[in-house]
């Protein structure tokens, strides 16, 4: 859990079930607490939690305190589950509130995306992942589904399975983008050349 906007407490609620560990990144604690949810480590440089260690270390949570500047908390929250030998990693808290953070996180995500064997940023509204070429999925027919080069420029991108398909084009930053596209219903398959492409789709909950 990051310290951006939290999901609904429903939607929390069913990513902790979901979760075998809970993660707070520094003040992502504040959300968690709110709802009566503890979770298994906290960590940070703990400047948005100083309020919350004492409870914390009083519920058995553990306490990691790491002022490392170079890194945000997000960072340091993956690097424990990293550390923890996750294989799946459900991002909460990640977009919302400052842009600049939410623009910092989406880097994270890109940084991390080879570290574990799935990697979600997720809201009430859409999960975001980065994917690797090819990449393949099922869809119901009209979820929305969108493309977004985060390294600033995707080449060579085909794509099946969607209203608006690709073939061997490019997205780009200020020029072209793939946002508020449709599945047509059954497998996508999406495959493209150099760069790091997100793809971002309705949130569902409980997670799958």
């Amino acid at each position: 859990m990051a310290n951006g906007r939290p999901p609904s407490q429903k939607n929390l609620s069913k990513a902790v079930k979901w979760a075998d560990i809970t993660i707070a990144a520094d003040g992502g604690i504040s959300a968690l607490l709110k709802y009566g949810i503890m979770p298994d480590y906290l960590i940070g440089d703990l400047d948005s939690a100083a309020n919350e260690i004492n409870t914390c270390k009083s519920a058995g949570a553990e306490v990691i305190t790491d002022e490392d500047q170079e890194t945000n908390d997000l960072e340091k929250a993956l690097k424990l589950a990293r550390k923890l030998n996750a294989t799946d990693v459900i991002v909460l808290g990640g977009t919302g509130y400052r842009i600049d953070h939410t623009l910092k996180n989406l880097s994270v995500i890109q940084q991390f995306s080879d570290a574990f064997s799935e990697l979600r940023l997720t809201d009430d509204y859409c999960t975001t992942r980065v994917i690797t070429s090819p990449f393949y999925c099922t869809m119901h027919k009209g979820e929305v589904v969108s493309l977004f080069p985060l390294s600033g420029i995707v080449k060579n991108i085909t794509s099946r399975g969607l209203k608006y398909c690709l073939n061997n084009e490019s997205l780009e930053n200020g020029k072209r983008d793939g946002s508020s596209n449709e599945a047509l219903g059954g497998p996508v398959e999406i495959v493209f050349g150099e760069g790091c492409l997100l793809f971002i789709t309705e949130a569902t909950w409980p997670l799958d």
